[in-house]
């Protein structure tokens, strides 16, 4: 089977009729603590995981970018560096490279154009963040075509201001900072206030499953805008800019003057970004039953306080934890509302998860889950020769 990089460069010849200069990747990614925290300045835990989008360059000498994709090799797009016309058009897989190019040059930065030709194995619309992944391997290789000398940190800035501000989508730093800055076999401990962060090792005894329930969420963006504006409802009411420097017992001191809907999604921002930070210090210390616990407390959180789980998520969860007891955890993972969960459990109790899953939740829903045994993988880069 031909790799990845074969792969690219093949599309890129018969789409082009020359070779590429070079190939980068970037990796997908999976939260595995942090959730609904990242635009609440709070704390995040991804981890990249080993599923990729590869682009493959070649630099020109005009500002003129011209990209295919493997989706549809028949889907040809060119635009001009500043030029991007991203209003009034209904989205398309494009959008997130040109609002790249867009927030470079609003940034009075200068692009020379490249040909690029792109290959993903990154499941679409389960949780992996194929975006910002494409986000990411498609910034590394204007930044090197073009000599712009980006630091990591700074090419998933542009992503996330490009996608913020040109395609209007509410979302936050984690998913382009873990893509662009991820370490193998290593989450990271993300403070999105300050962006600072450190990495964290996931112990070698741990299995890392991502499990899509088969129900896709609809109307995220609407619903995920619906909480961003609840959360910043109560921040106001305490004067403040974001939930990040309210502790709970401040906010307990306030809750007969709070909706208690209202209520309920700050007390989750609050516990979680606790949780998540303890999350990062269980898995350094090794301590699987204390990240069981921690796991466990931020679903029944999703899922009570924040109202983003589902009857299928909750079923996904209960199964695979009755599997694994103390010796591992498990939560919904993503923006909510459908999707995924996420599971860390000792490598001997793999098998019996994906039995259990495959088995049960086939049996009670009539639907077929789709489990992925991932690792935790290195960040954005061009890839050798």
């Amino acid at each position: 089977m031909p790799s990845p990089t074969q792969r690219a460069t093949k599309l890129f010849v018969r789409t082009f009729g020359t070779s590429p200069d070079a190939c980068f990747q970037a990796p997908g990614r999976i939260n595995l603590m942090g959730e609904h925290t990242d635009y609440n300045e709070g704390f995040v835990l991804p981890a990249a995981v080993n599923f990729r989008v590869l682009v493959a360059v070649k630099h020109r000498e005009d500002n003129l970018f011209r990209v295919v994709t493997d989706i549809d090799s028949e889907d040809f797009v060119e635009w001009t560096f500043g030029q991007e016309d991203l209003e009034s058009k209904e989205f398309h897989w494009s959008h997130y490279l040109k609002s790249f190019t867009a927030a470079l040059a609003m940034s009075g930065l200068e692009s020379t154009g490249v040909d690029v030709a792109i290959i993903s194995d990154i499941p679409v619309e389960h949780g992996f963040s194929s975006s910002a992944a494409l986000q990411i391997a498609f910034g590394t290789a204007v930044n090197d075509a073009s000599h712009l000398f980006l630091s990591p940190l700074a090419i998933a800035q542009l992503a996330q201001r490009g996608e913020h501000q040109f395609m209007a989508r509410t979302c936050g730093m984690k998913d382009q900072m873990i893509s662009a800055l991820a370490e193998s076999n290593q989450a990271l401990l993300i403070d999105c206030l300050d962006l600072d962060y450190e990495a964290v090792t996931i112990p070698d005894s741990l299995s890392l499953i991502i499990v899509h329930s088969g129900k896709y969420a609809q109307d995220v963006q609407r619903k995920f805008q619906l909480r961003k504006n609840e959360c910043q409802q109560v921040a106001e009411y305490f004067g403040l800019e974001s939930l990040r420097h309210i502790s709970e017992s401040q906010l307990k001191q306030h809750q007969n003057q709070l909706a208690e809907h209202l209520y309920n999604r700050a007390r989750h921002v609050i516990t979680e970004n606790a949780r998540t930070q303890n999350a990062a210090r269980a898995l350094k210390q090794g301590n699987v039953k204390k990240l069981s616990q921690l796991m466990a407390q931020s679903h029944q959180s999703m899922r009570d306080d924040f109202a983003m789980s589902i009857p299928e998520i909750d079923l996904l969860v209960d199964i695979i934890q009755q599997q694994v007891g103390d010796r591992g955890g498990v939560r919904l993972t993503g923006s909510g509302f459908g999707g995924s969960v996420v599971a860390l459990v000792e490598h001997e109790l793999t098998d019996d998860v994906v039995t259990a899953v495959e088995t049960q939740y086939l049996s009670q829903t009539g639907i077929e889950a789709q489990v992925y045994l991932c690792s935790a993988a290195e960040a954005a880069a061009k890839v050798a020769e």
